[in-house]
């Protein structure tokens, strides 16, 4: 087939289009990090707080449970993760879920936690994305985990389930996971400290209602 120059100027125009749109779509994922944050020797991007909705930051919240304090609940639906205190309060974290087909609800415990942990993708995930690697050390700017990760078990057995950070802080709020519930970074780094090893979790459907408005201003991740 003979080309004209009528082709290779549309060609031109066609992928100068597409990579303006990588271009912009570049800078509106840079848009939410702002600043740099050291944890135990890596350095990662820290998140622009000014680009998160008020409702996605951690925040102390009234909270009505039966579940004792410590237990970490997670409400799918609205995509909220509470970390039961006293005098009916919790600590609530915005957080991404699992999209449709790929939720999970029910009971379990955290039983293992990680520093920076190396990413495995499972199986099934390769099946999905053939493209991926073996596994993505800790620390990488690539690591979906991000700097800590907390393993759900069930009866002695591992859920395949985690709580973890992001590097798509703007996919926090959204069903984006295949499962695990994924945190901003700061909060991931809060999370680690506030559960050991046998901390009770629930995922539920929906709870929103037993959580009333804040009973604190929402603050900066790192203040709380």
């Amino acid at each position: 087939m003979k080309l004209t120059r009528r082709d290779f100027v549309a060609g031109g125009v066609s992928m100068a289009a597409a990579l303006a749109v990588g271009t912009r779509a570049q800078a509106a994922a840079a848009d939410y990090f702002k600043g740099t944050i050291t944890d135990n020797g890596v350095t990662f991007r820290a998140t622009n707080w000014a680009k998160i909705d008020p409702k996605w930051r951690r925040q102390v919240v009234k909270f009505k449970s039966s579940e004792p304090q410590g237990t970490v609940v997670v409400d799918t639906r609205n995509r909220f993760l509470y970390v039961i205190m006293e005098n009916k309060t919790a600590i609530r974290y915005g957080v991404g879920v699992g999209k449709e087909g790929f939720q999970w609800f029910g009971r379990a415990n955290v039983d293992r936690k990680a520093l920076w942990p190396r990413w495995t993708p499972p199986p099934e995930m390769i099946k999905r994305h053939p493209e991926l690697p073996p596994f993505v050390e800790g620390g990488s700017p690539k690591n979906p985990l991000g700097p800590r990760a907390l393993y759900l078990h069930r009866d002695g057995a591992d859920t395949g389930y985690r709580f973890h950070g992001t590097i798509q802080p703007w996919s926090i709020g959204t069903d984006a996971s295949s499962g695990c519930i994924r945190m901003f970074n700061e909060d991931a780094i809060d999370l680690y400290q506030r559960c050991p090893i046998g901390t009770a979790v629930q995922v539920l459907p929906h709870l929103a209602d037993q959580a009333q408005k804040s009973i604190a201003r929402p603050e900066e991740p790192d203040s709380l």
